[in-house]
């Protein structure tokens, strides 16, 4: 976490990050961050391994009331 804090959840655990504090997440863990303060919130997602595409992604809620929409494995994304 660069900057503000974040309330991090980890399937059902809930850990707060603060400036200069970091997280490993798992893979297949379900996760998301919440942003519970009133400054910006500031972090960096790094990912590792052998695969670093997007279309694994397997969204469960989504309740940021923002539109989101993925391309189709038809559409060419360049």
């Amino acid at each position: 976490m660069i900057g503000g804090v974040g309330l991090v959840t980890l399937d059902s655990e809930e850990v707060l990050i603060t400036e200069g504090l970091s997280i490993f997440i798992s893979v297949g863990v379900k996760h998301r961050i919440f942003h519970p303060g009133s400054e910006p919130a500031v972090f960096i997602e790094v990912q590792t391994g052998d695969y670093f595409g997007e279309d694994d992604i397997e969204r469960f809620e989504y309740d940021f009331g923002r539109i989101w929409a993925w391309p189709s494995s038809s559409q060419s994304t360049v």
